[in-house]
C-alpha cells in the first residue's frame, strides 16, 4: 500500500519542493493552495512526472477557518496521510507597535491557527494507528526576536510552542513531531529583493531536510532543525 504525505500551501516554494521530494519516493500526495491555476499547473507536473502516484489538489483558502474544516474532510475522504506538513504561511513585514491594522489576524489565522486545526483534524487518527509524522515548517523568527518582524515573528514563536506541545502530547502513541526552523529560502516572496541568489537557501535544500528527518527507524525522532543561509540570517 502506498504511503501519503499531506502538504498545506503546496503549489509554491519550500512546500512544493518537499511534494517533489516525497513524490520522488512514491508517496501520493494532497495539498491545497488559494489559486487554481497553481493547483492544476502542479498536478499536471506531478502526475506526468510521477505516473505511479495519486495527487488530489484542493482549492482552499487556509485563513479561513471554515476553509480549513472543509479541506481536511476532503482529505479525510481519500486517506488519512503517513506524512502532514503544516506549511501554509503569509509574511507581511511590520513593527508590532505600528503595523497595519489587521496583520496580526491574518498571520496568526493563516500561520497557526491553520496548522492547529489542520493538526486537530488528523491526530486522533495517528494516535488510533500508532504512527504518522507532522512537520510545521517554521522560521528562524520563531527563535530570534528582529526589527520589522512583528506579528510574521510572534506567530513563528507561537507556531514552535505548539510543536513543542505536540511532541510531548504524541510521543506515547508513536506520532512523530519535527519543527523545520527555516532562514531565508529563495521562494516568491523574495522576488525582486536586490541580493544576490547565492546569499539564499534553496528550497530543495529544506525539502531534503524534511525527507532525511522522516527517513529514520522508528526508534528516533528529530525534534528541531535549524537552517540557514550559510553566511547568516537576511
Amino acid at each position: 500500500m502506498s504511503k501519503s504525505i499531506l502538504v498545506t500551501g503546496g503549489t509554491k516554494g519550500i512546500g512544493k519542493a518537499v511534494i517533489e521530494r516525497f513524490a520522488q519516493e512514491g508517496f501520493d500526495v494532497y495539498t491545497c493552495a488559494r489559486n487554481q491555476a497553481d493547483l492544476d499547473d502542479l498536478k499536471l507536473h506531478l502526475e506526468e512526472q510521477y505516473p505511479d502516484i495519486k495527487v488530489v489538489a484542493i482549492p482552499a483558502d487556509l485563513s479561513k477557518k471554515t476553509e480549513v474544516l472543509g479541506f481536511i474532510e476532503k482529505v479525510k475522504s481519500y486517506t488519512v496521510p503517513d506524512v502532514l506538513v503544516n506549511n501554509t504561511g503569509v509574511f507581511l513585514p511590520g513593527a508590532i507597535h505600528n503595523e497595519p491594522e489587521g496583520n496580526f489576524e491574518l498571520m496568526m489565522e493563516t500561520n497557526l491557527y491553520s496548522a492547529y486545526y489542520v493538526t486537530r483534524g488528523f491526530a486522533q487518527e495517528m494516535i488510533i494507528r500508532k504512527s504518522g509524522h507532522i512537520f510545521a515548517i517554521g522560521s528562524v523568527a520563531g527563535l530570534t526576536a528582529y526589527p520589522n518582524g512583528g506579528s510574521y515573528a510572534v506567530s513563528k514563536w507561537a507556531m514552535l510552542g505548539m510543536t513543542k506541545c505536540l511532541r510531548e502530547e504524541l510521543k506515547p502513541h508513536h506520532v512523530k513531531v519535527t519543527s523545520i526552523l527555516a532562514g531565508a529560502t529563495y521562494t516568491s516572496s523574495w522576488e525582486g529583493v536586490d541580493l544576490p541568489l547565492e546569499r539564499f537557501m534553496k528550497a530543495e535544500d529544506v525539502a531534503e531536510s524534511v525527507y532525511a528527518a522522516y527517513n529514520l527507524s522508528p526508534q528516533s525522532v528529530v525534534e528541531e532543525i535549524v537552517i540557514r543561509p550559510q553566511l547568516g540570517d537576511i
